[in-house]
């Protein structure tokens, strides 16, 4: 992904657009729509990263929700109340909602810490868009 985001940023200096002109996230999701987002590569990192202290087996998150975000198939289980990912529509897909922070805050994810960046929360958005595929 890395060089995903060098190359969007290429695009955006090739473009004559100084570098201020979009927000961070706008340029790197433009460019991530235009080149498949890997689950593996791209995805399950950021996963690691910020989740999967807490969803993951015997983890308090997957205690309370079932959801467990250490690979492909149980982000695609969701959780004992529902799907997390619905396919191909972002917007409709419940962890959006929470990475986004449109729930209320006992629900928000990460809880009591920092919301994720633009930029990653823009990777697992044009990931789903792109067809939540394990790939």
């Amino acid at each position: 992904m890395r060089m995903r985001y060098a190359a969007a940023l290429s695009v955006v200096v090739a473009a004559g657009l100084p570098p201020g002109a979009t927000s961070p996230g706008t340029a790197l999701a433009q460019a991530a729509n235009k080149s498949a987002v890997s689950f593996k590569e791209d995805v399950l990192p950021i996963f690691q990263v910020h989740c999967a202290a807490c969803h993951a087996a015997g983890g308090a998150g997957t205690a309370a929700s079932g959801l467990d975000l250490t690979g492909y198939p149980g982000v695609m289980k969701g959780t004992k109340f529902g799907p997390m990912v619905i396919a191909g529509d972002p917007d409709s897909s419940n962890l959006m909602r929470l990475l986004d922070w449109k729930a209320g805050a006992q629900l928000r994810m990460p809880h009591d810490k920092q919301q994720l960046p633009v930029g990653e929360r823009d990777t697992i958005r044009t990931w789903i868009r792109q067809g939540a595929k394990d790939n």
